[in-house]
């Protein structure tokens, strides 16, 4: 097997080629969590008209409904950080694994309101731990070459889970099952997780965690399971173990010596969700059909779906060529202007018809930028004794947001339709400025020189 020359950031390491079939396997097993997290991210919006009727909910109960699973998801991506530190991502990824299955089974047997409600929490559990700790696992095994692009196939499989599941709610809408349809939608998922569980008794864990761990031969076996050499993984090694050893003993995430990685991991999840992604995707349908159109709002959704995951691998190639801060930047002025277009078409200042393109703009600049960014950034930016703790501020970010926006969306928009794009659209414009004055670019770094750069190394 050849070896490539690491970034010139580590001199003397060494990383594997892309093509090793170890490496490979242990990228998709992980980022097959992103399925799952993008499928019981996006179901909800098929099945919003089918509880509204089956439960009688006004806007206010629709509201917590969809965002339930999103307290579950912040619940999750808070307390994953802990058990993944402590017991590695790939060992808590099984456990999040078994409760994805119990999620989407429970919601599809549910008996009342109530049980749906606590099903849709557990399966937001494993979202958000998932999303906190995947993303870790794949940046940790990398290439520091080709981190960005490896990384960005958990969110590439995250769109096209969200994808999956409104090609999937479209043909359940077909089968005419009548108004329990919404059970099949929820249901299906159980067996994409059953997949991803057995996949994951077939990974290593990561090396870097296992040196933490002071299990150094575990670690090598790691790095050959990931295509290094014997030679290779002993630089690897020597390499982490002399930026673990100017870190104290058992070192905590403090706000005193993390505060710029912390910093910037709160910021791009927290845009991340004030782009108004995550709220558009769950209330698409409703949307759609408000504006009107000749096309069913489930076509619309497929639409903007398919356009998503093509713009999500457009920013996989492209996020270690022209890196993390450029892609924010273009995808932040091209949002905020393709909102105010979404916003008056809402308003009726525009025709109706302008929304889906509009959409189309808005998907086609975050899917490459903030899409495509932010599991990256998250990953990248936290010392590997408290990697798994910094991811899960990144990520708990990310859902406390979602969970808020996605119970404000309906009423807001119930006052005017067009106020949240506006809102969008302002933020939007802020994220701008924001990553133009503060954000460093971490292409091509390896995750213990990002440890200098960023200021958390022990001098």
């Amino acid at each position: 097997m050849a070896i490539a020359p690491v970034s010139k950031s580590t001199p003397g390491a060494q990383e594997p080629s892309l093509l090793n079939r170890g490496l490979l396997a242990c990228i998709a097993t992980t980022a097959l969590a992103g399925l799952l997290f993008g499928f019981d991210t996006a179901v909800i919006s098929g099945t919003t008209e089918s509880l509204r009727r089956t439960y009688a909910l006004d806007d206010f109960w629709l509201g917590i409904t969809v965002s339930s699973a999103l307290w579950g998801t912040l619940v999750g991506a808070l307390t994953a950080g802990i058990p993944g530190d402590r017991f590695g991502s790939r060992n808590t990824l099984r456990i999040l694994a078994v409760f994805y299955v119990v999620g989407g089974l429970g919601c599809a047997l549910a008996w009342d309101w109530t049980s749906l409600v606590l099903f849709r929490v557990v399966a937001g559990l494993a979202v958000g731990g998932s999303s906190a700790l995947a993303p870790v696992y794949i940046a940790e095994i990398a290439p520091p070459s080709r981190r960005g692009s490896l990384v960005a196939s958990f969110q590439f499989m995250v769109i096209f889970g969200i994808l999956a599941a409104y090609v999937s709610n479209a043909v359940i809408a077909g089968m005419e099952f009548g108004a329990d349809d919404w059970r099949w939608k929820f249901g299906v998922s159980a067996l994409p997780a059953a997949i991803f569980l057995v996949l994951l008794l077939r990974i290593p864990n990561s090396p870097r965690w296992l040196l933490t761990k002071g299990r150094d031969a575990e670690a090598g076996r790691a790095f050959a399971h990931v295509g290094l050499t014997e030679q290779a993984a002993s630089a690897e090694i020597a390499v982490v173990r002399s930026t673990l050893g100017q870190q104290p003993s058992g070192e905590a995430l403090s706000w005193t010596r993390h505060r710029k990685p912390i910093l910037l991991a709160f910021m791009v999840a927290a845009f991340n969700q004030l782009s108004g992604i995550n709220a558009l995707l769950y209330y698409l349908n409703e949307i759609f059909a408000k504006a009107g159109g000749s096309l069913s709002p489930d076509v619309q959704a497929i639409i903007i779906g398919v356009v998503n995951a093509v713009f999500t691998a457009l920013g996989m190639a492209l996020i270690d060529r022209l890196g993390r801060r450029t892609l924010l930047l273009i995808g932040s002025a091209g949002m905020a202007s393709c909102l105010v277009v979404a916003g008056l078409a809402m308003s009726a200042i525009l025709p109706g018809w302008m929304v889906l393109p509009a959409l189309i703009g808005f998907i086609a600049f975050f899917a490459p930028s903030t899409g495509a960014v932010i599991w990256v950034y998250i990953s990248e930016v936290f010392p590997t004794a408290v990697r798994s703790r910094g991811s899960a501020i990144g990520a708990s970010t990310h859902w406390g947001f979602d969970a808020v926006i996605a119970a404000a969306f309906p009423m807001i928009a119930a006052v005017s339709v067009g106020l949240p794009f506006y809102f969008f659209a302002v933020m939007m414009a802020l994220q701008f400025c924001l990553v133009l004055f503060y954000f460093p670019e971490t292409k091509g770094v390896s995750l213990e020189e990002m440890e200098r750069r960023l200021g958390v190394t022990m001098e």
